[in-house]
């Protein structure tokens, strides 16, 4: 045999090697999770404990991607091409988008509890060191020289929970009237300096660029931000009136059934209500929905004045049509400043 021939032998058993290595490595699976902007922190404590715990009792490794940004632009992103398995986000709307262009079921909802919705977190107020403006509620919100930072309500639900809040706080002052509640968000963007497309980005506009006096975002963001940058420099303004935000979560049937990951991606979705889960989120600053985990962090966790969407303005679908389409409520006023 040629010393040729001998180093082919040699190449070509490393290769069958390899190959017959190729279906253990197959086993390990992989998720990609399209989440909303300010769910970053959540997700780097929760994959891991998920992928230790899938680990454990099936003996394969699973890695989770993430890709987070302003939920709409998410959906977006999904609708035209991301090849998400899972959706976590801070509105049903989104999700809903995702499920008109025949992604995944329209009935999502019903399958997990609450909604699909294992954690939910309001809208609440970070002002500056001292509250040099004297912020306390949402009429101040809308006095000369006040400027408010939140993101485009367009393309983000923190900034579309913020818009609804702000009005039905209004139209309940106004004694239940929507002229009341659309003088105020035209007042109150009109004390917007700058409208960032995600949460993440309105934080950072802030806290980072010292733009605005308030930021209106969600409490979990409010709490991350004051642990990484300093509880003295900023203080929380919980207002008189605020809206919950359910964050739902749901699979991407086409996507996941093309990757052969359906199976696991409802077991991560399921695996958010475990109370290992809830306890994450509680830690992370977002109210978790099992009862017994949000009383032994209660201390965390202000009492409020809720609502919800579809109980003040009909459903999402209708809150959508008239505030944020094409042409709406929001369009109308934004473009009038």
């Amino acid at each position: 045999m040629t010393r040729t021939r001998a180093k082919w032998r040699v190449l070509l058993a490393g290769l069958a090697i390899a190959l017959a290595a190729a279906p253990a490595q197959a086993a390990d699976a992989e998720l990609l999770n399209a989440s909303y902007d300010v769910a970053r922190d959540v997700y780097r404590d929760l994959n891991p404990a998920f992928a230790a715990q899938y680990r454990g009792q099936t003996g394969k490794a699973v890695t989770i991607h993430q890709s987070h940004g302003g939920s709409s632009k998410q959906a977006r992103a999904v609708i035209d091409g991301l090849e998400a398995d899972v959706l976590t986000m801070n509105n049903p709307l989104d999700i809903d988008q995702v499920a008109k262009a025949g992604l995944l079921q329209a009935n999502w909802a019903g399958r997990l509890p609450n909604a699909s919705a294992p954690s939910w977190s309001p809208i609440l107020f970070l002002v500056r060191k001292g509250n040099p403006k004297k912020i306390r509620d949402w009429g101040d919100l809308v006095r000369p020289g006040v400027a408010v930072v939140l993101p485009n309500p367009k393309t983000s639900g923190n900034g579309r929970y913020s818009y609804l809040a702000g009005w039905e706080w209004a139209r309940r002052a106004g004694g239940g009237s929507d002229a009341a509640g659309e003088a105020y968000v035209r007042k109150l963007f009109a004390n917007v300096p700058v409208l960032d497309t995600g949460g993440r980005g309105a934080s950072t506009t802030f806290t980072q660029r010292g733009i605005g006096d308030v930021l209106l975002t969600f409490e979990n963001e409010i709490a991350l931000l004051r642990a990484e940058l300093g509880a003295s420099d900023y203080e929380v303004v919980v207002p008189s009136l605020t809206v919950r935000a359910d964050n739902p979560v749901a699979v991407v049937d086409k996507v996941a059934g093309k990757h052969g990951t359906a199976a696991l991606a409802a077991a991560y979705l399921k695996y958010h209500y475990s109370p290992a889960a809830q306890e994450i989120f509680a830690k992370n600053y977002l109210r978790p929905v099992d009862d017994a985990v949000l009383q032994r962090h209660a201390a965390a966790f202000p009492k409020l004045d809720t609502f919800r969407v579809e109980a003040a303005f009909g459903s999402w679908p209708e809150a959508q049509k008239k505030h944020f389409a094409d042409g709406g409520v929001f369009d109308r006023i934004y473009t009038q400043r």
